[in-house]
């Protein structure tokens, strides 16, 4: 049996959003803005929290959330920004198992501490008075650990899964970044079993965090009923709020791109909700707790007092 002619892919090419030269301009400033936003944000909360003493708490997996946010947009956004300089938006096989991994990390890892933030929530509901005891400084590092450590099995699972594929059908990845279905498609090799375990471990990271958020919100809703004042239902489901809105974003548009059977998309409306959840969350959730969250207004606006008393 003859053999077949493989061509060794030593480097991938990126087709990006468009090759239409009047939309890189403003694709340029949009994402350029965002991830200005993004990095002053995400960086102003860690330092917020850190600076003031009683955000340290309450708000120590906010800024776990801020960094991930962080080094999350920041493993693709700057490779967006360089590509649409550059002629040849071209990346190594090695850059791009990298990405893939990084990008796999933070991904699981953001599932994962919005769930242990949802469980934070309810025992800050639950037990008011007894919360900073419960919630020592110890257990709040050990559950934020555990979200870093899925997100590393997640990583480590579909980047030596991808990268031991044979690629013969071209370098040219229709994407922005080295997203898994868009790197698997140009595989000659049987690519079942990533599918496979793509979906399976997507399902299983999705459905284990999502109970977690579900079954503390359920919790947190009946202790929320028992509580006799309005005032402090009012406070209670506030407080509530902010965390509401980040997961509902953020699980919305993951589920309805790793979930969803792949007959029922096409190419530009992946990229554009991959586009979302790569860019635009990690610039939104620094602005959603900051507006939304009383704890975090409060903090700013005795820091800006601070700051205009001692001039």
């Amino acid at each position: 049996m003859a053999m077949e002619n493989y061509t060794t892919v030593h480097e991938f090419i990126f087709l990006g959003f468009t090759d239409l030269p009047n939309l890189q301009i403003p694709l340029f400033a949009f994402f350029l803005m965002v991830y200005i936003i993004t990095v002053t944000g995400n960086v102003g909360m860690i330092l917020l929290i850190r600076m003031c003493s009683q955000l340290h708490t309450p708000m120590y997996f906010l800024s776990n959330l801020s960094f991930v946010d962080l080094c999350y947009s920041s493993v693709v956004t700057p490779k967006i920004l360089l590509d649409m300089i550059v002629k040849k938006r071209n990346i190594s096989l090695t850059g791009c198992a990298l990405q893939m991994w990084f990008f796999c990390l933070f991904l699981a890892t953001e599932c994962f501490l919005l769930a242990v933030m949802a469980y934070d929530r309810y025992k800050a509901i639950s037990n008011p008075l007894l919360y900073t005891f419960i919630m020592s400084q110890r257990l709040c590092t050990k559950l934020a650990i555990i979200p870093y450590l899925v997100g590393m099995l997640n990583a480590t699972t579909h980047t030596t899964l991808s990268f031991q594929l044979t690629f013969c059908h071209g370098n040219i990845i229709n994407h922005f970044f080295c997203d898994i279905p868009a790197v698997i498609s140009l595989s000659c090799s049987d690519t079942q079993l990533n599918k496979g375990v793509l979906f399976g471990l997507s399902c299983t990271l999705g459905i284990v965090s999502t109970s977690i958020i579900v079954v503390s919100y359920t919790y947190i809703v009946l202790a929320i009923l028992r509580i006799r004042s309005n005032e402090g239902r009012r406070k209670a489901f506030s407080t509530c709020s902010t965390h509401l809105t980040t997961v509902s974003i953020f699980y919305g548009t993951l589920f309805f791109t790793y979930v969803r059977p792949s007959s029922f998309s096409t190419v530009d409306e992946d990229k554009i909700i991959s586009m979302f959840y790569t860019v635009v969350i990690p610039m939104l959730n620094p602005l959603i707790y900051s507006l939304r969250n009383q704890d975090v207004k409060e903090a700013m606006r005795k820091l800006t007092m601070a700051k205009f008393q001692t001039k």
